[in-house]
């Protein structure tokens, strides 16, 4: 909500006597930053000229002296500064001590035997175990701590085989998108020879027999800078027989009319079929689906669904009867079932309808439908029969979100996590023949959660529709305009951000401050409707939401715009990027994270091509009209010498997802562009990526490192328990 004009000039008043009392203290030092020399070259989009002086510091740092140079004393400055902080030790010890408890993850089942990860405390990745009863003894099998001494090798992805001897499983290096998947022998329990290069954006399913698996995978990069820069198209589907090389891999399923989608596939439950989709971006997920009689050895792939109209993610199958969760005439979900011997959308069979909240999830397990729905951003569960009668509501622990309820049709037991903000995870076993839960593991932190509280508000934004947050922090809070409030959001590709535990957001509300986070327009939380009301040229919904929780904030007293952070990762680093430029005025500080800046440029880069349908794209004239007036980048640029709040820019050198070039180029002209002492730095990890597999230890020093930059820059003084 705007502030009034009385607020507005009490604001102003109180703007002017800071300026007045610290013209005769000791001004702050504007940290000198490292020089960032300026490029020529300009852009034409439709007959407008676009500067984009630093160009340069796309280039891969690998490759690239000077990015090399600029990157080093990039973080000399960064972590020059953040040392010089005093609390961060002790915020570094206590999140250290918060993050060493056991992780335990919900186990899967194969051949009557027990699959689940494990992670005692502080290793860097968690390790995989097989038991053959709930309460048997674990038994080691992968432990990817050993594949490196500082953890930058994770595990990327894994199926087991329906006999569980076999595991299919993705390494990844650094945190980069590209995947080796090799094949590990459970009996021996060793690894064998197979080595699956240049895989990404896919996983594994395994043919009925054991003998081999499907996958996707793209050609190997041509340029010697490829392998983290260039586009990645080409995909195309493969099946490897165990024991082969790569290179005699079968190849099943190509589109060279288009080689810009991307291409999946996966066997049936019963082995009888091959199911394919073919995608057209990111957001949409829209698809194209094609199936292969597996029993008929010359039997063609037979394309079923030949347009990208729909979303449509594949459920199972009764023989040729296929059942489809699918947005096809209801934007909320619901779930059909179509005979592909009469494939015609007039013989297409509503099984499940499209309910008033949207069906986030659907697991078809123990020869029923387990739903998984989203009220208000918190989960809420049902359970139909496969022909569409209603069973029953799956009973939660509370308000918050489950997730998992994975199995197979024979299944009689399916495990689900549930957590909140202030409910550490904890594993039940989901009896499916009663609806019975029974709690197996709960996740033993050192807090008390009853310290806690957690409440959903909803706010108007800008064009007045009804926004939810919810916001958490201890109880006893004052409402008094002084409490320091960190602020998250995200608000794209139709991702819903639901109420989940974390120690690091924990560890910030023990401290003593105030966690909100914004169910933002461009997110799943209401359906189709409420995602496409966020993309493209409607994208300043998102921003417009984004900067009506902070004023929500304000005007309830819960802070002040001195006092509040914001936060937001890769789309979520774009929203922080945008708002902070767009209104500098109403933040203490901002921590964007590997953030697409760069609007004009993003679908010229590895994933990139795949966000078009969410962002739009500089090469239609409308859509730049509307990019380059949010493009964070950009704005800096136009804007000119501007004030902006104390900033922390954080990506990482391997990141293949979001290129560090747009981090880059973003902090180069923030800090060219900056007035005033407030720090603007950059803080570039090393041997990671877009964030998934980074190492336990890479987590705790980047979060220590954030919330020290928050103490310091909106001026609190934490709690921090001894």
């Amino acid at each position: 909500m705007h502030r009034t004009r009385r607020a507005m000039a009490a604001t102003l008043v109180a703007l002017a006597a800071v300026l007045v009392s610290t013209s005769h203290a000791e001004e702050p030092k504007k940290l000198k930053y490292p020089d960032t020399k300026k490029g020529e070259t300009v852009d034409d989009y439709h007959g407008t000229k676009v500067a984009d002086p630093y160009r340069w510091l796309e280039d891969d740092v690998r490759e690239n002296k000077d990015v090399a140079a600029w990157v080093e004393a990039q973080n000399k400055v960064t972590f020059g500064y953040l040392e010089g902080i005093a609390e961060r030790d002790a915020i570094k010890t206590r999140i250290t001590d918060l993050f060493n408890y056991e992780k335990i993850g919900a186990p899967s089942k194969h051949g009557g035997r027990y699959f689940f990860f494990r992670n005692s405390g502080l290793q860097n990745q968690s390790v995989f175990y097989v038991q053959d009863s709930l309460d048997g003894e674990p038994k080691l099998l992968m432990d990817p701590n050993t594949w490196t001494k500082d953890g930058t090798v994770a595990l990327a992805g894994l199926e087991v085989s329906d006999d569980a001897k076999f595991i299919a499983y993705g390494t990844a290096e650094a945190g980069s998108d590209w995947n080796t998947w090799k094949v590990f022998d459970v009996a021996a329990g060793k690894t064998l020879t197979d080595e699956l290069k240049w895989v990404k954006f896919s996983g594994a399913s395994w043919s009925k027999n054991g003998k081999g698996f499907y996958y996707s995978r793209f050609p190997e990069p041509e340029k010697k800078d490829g392998k983290f820069l260039s586009l990645n198209v080409d995909m195309k589907l493969y099946y490897h027989k165990m024991g082969t090389p790569q290179s005699e891999d079968k190849l099943i399923y190509e589109r060279k009319d288009n080689p810009k989608w991307t291409v999946g596939g996966g066997v049936t439950e019963d082995g009888k079929f091959l199911i394919v989709s073919v995608g057209d971006g990111t957001t949409s997920r829209k698809v194209r689906v094609a199936f292969q009689d597996l029993d008929d050895p010359s039997a063609k792939i037979v394309e079923l669904i030949d347009n990208h109209e729909n979303k449509f993610n594949f459920l199972g199958n009764d023989g040729g009867t296929f059942y489809f969760q699918t947005d096809y005439k209801a934007p909320k979900y619901q779930i059909i079932a179509i005979d592909t011997k009469n494939p015609d959308k007039q013989n297409w069979k509503t099984i499940v309808a499209e309910a008033k909240e949207p069906l986030d999830s659907v697991d078809l397990v123990g020869n029923r439908f387990i739903c998984s729905y989203l009220k208000d951003a918190k989960t809420a569960v049902k359970v139909y029969e496969v022909n569409g009668k209603f069973v029953r509501d799956v009973a939660l622990p509370g308000i918050g979100t489950a997730s998992g309820f994975n199995g197979k049709r024979s299944d009689t037991e399916t495990f689900y996590t549930f957590s909140s903000f202030a409910t550490p995870t904890s594993i039940y076993r989901y009896d499916i023949p009663t609806g019975s839960s029974t709690l197996v593991r709960e996740a033993k932190v050192k807090f008390s959660p009853a310290d806690y509280t957690v409440r959903q508000v909803f706010y108007p934004s800008k064009d007045g529709t009804k926004v939810p947050m919810f916001i958490a922090h201890k109880k006893g809070l004052k409402l008094d305009g002084t409490n320091p409030v960190l602020l998250y959001g995200y608000g794209g590709f139709n991702i819903s951000l639901t109420p989940g535990f974390s120690v690091s957001r924990l560890q910030w509300m023990e401290m003593g401050g105030v966690f909100a986070l914004a169910n933002l327009r461009g997110g799943g939380e209401y359906g189709d409707e409420w995602h496409r009301a966020g993309t493209k040229i409607q994208k300043q919904n998102v921003f417009d939401d984004f900067i009506a929780a902070a004023e929500y904030l304000v005007k309830e007293k819960y802070t002040s715009p001195k006092k509040i952070g914001i936060q937001g990762g890769s789309n979520g680093g774009l929203l922080v990027g945008a708002c902070m430029t767009q209104r500098p005025d109403l933040y203490g500080a901002a921590l964007p994270a590997v953030g697409v800046m760069d609007m004009l440029r993003f679908q010229k880069f590895t994933a990139g091509r795949f966000w078009v349908d969410d962002y739009g794209s500089s090469d239609n004239s409308a859509e730049f009209n509307e990019l380059i007036k949010f493009s964070p980048y950009h704005v800096l640029l136009k804007n000119g010498p501007k004030a902006y709040p104390p900033t922390m820019v954080t990506t990482a050198d391997t990141d293949d997802r979001v290129v560090p070039g747009h981090s880059f180029k973003f902090a180069a002209a923030l800090q060219v562009n900056h007035t005033g002492p407030n720090p603007v730095l950059i803080r570039i990890e090393t041997k990671a990526g877009h964030g998934a597999g980074k190492p336990t230890a890479k987590v705790i020093e980047e979060t220590a490192d954030q919330w020290a930059f928050l103490v310091k820059s909106l001026d609190f003084k934490p709690v921090i328990p001894k």
